[in-house]
């Protein structure tokens, strides 16, 4: 592996280690509860970021959604509502840290409701497939998503995302590199994932699972780097 490779994969494990000690200590101060909006949650969010790390930066919206809102995919901006004692919610997050971007997606249940806990378990149970990706280096952003609309029915979900990851790197990535459809893990995207960008080097994938229960009005997300160990 060239020296570039190893310098550009540290850098963004590091950022993937700095961003997933956020949500546990955001847990751990009790900031993840019931009774205040999700837009206080996501502001709560970013100070502790601030806090830990002095990050101001982040690379897309920052999400908290909790409830009904868990239904809606990234590129819809639902209304904003109360977080609620027995409701199931997710923080996404993309900071970056020193012009090197992370990605990151956790659920949380709150209260006891069997149905919601099952749906929170299953969501972490298939994002620890991400191994999927590397033991699979050369499958197509298609057949990947694919796999991840199968895998949500093996649990008993529906697949709510439109896509199932995308690539990540040095901020910021889009201008870089474009916003073509082959960088994302999406239905219409036939390039083997393995392939190089446009200056000859390896892409990085984020890994993206939205799991949901349109009748229930429940959904779940897990998301995270999966190409570097």
């Amino acid at each position: 592996m060239s020296n570039r490779m190893n310098e550009l994969e540290r850098k963004l494990k590091d950022a993937q280690l700095k961003a997933e000690r956020l949500f546990p200590e955001a847990k751990e101060r009790g900031l993840l509860c019931a009774g205040q909006t999700e837009r206080a949650l996501n502001t709560k969010m970013y100070e502790l970021a601030d806090e830990l790390f002095g990050i101001h930066k982040y690379w897309h919206k920052r999400i908290v959604r909790a409830g009904v809102n868990t239904l809606a995919p990234y590129d819809e901006n639902p209304p904003d509502l109360l977080i609620k004692d027995d409701d199931i919610m997710f923080p996404d997050f993309g900071p970056v840290f020193e012009d090197w971007e992370a990605d990151l997606g956790r659920t949380f249940v709150l209260g006891y409701n069997p149905d919601k806990q099952r749906l929170g378990r299953d969501i972490i149970s298939a994002g620890n497939r991400g191994d999927y990706l590397r033991a699979h280096p050369g499958i197509t952003g298609a057949a990947l998503y694919q796999y991840s609309v199968e895998l949500a029915q093996r649990y008993g979900w529906e697949f709510g995302g439109t896509i199932a990851g995308h690539i990540i790197g040095n901020f910021p990535h889009k201008e870089i590199l474009g916003s073509e459809i082959e960088h994302y893990v999406h239905p219409d995207n036939h390039v083997p994932m393995n392939t190089p960008d446009k200056f000859g080097h390896q892409r990085h994938w984020i890994y993206e699972l939205h799991f949901v229960d349109r009748k229930a009005g429940t959904g779940a997300f897990y998301e995270q780097l999966a190409t570097i160990d």
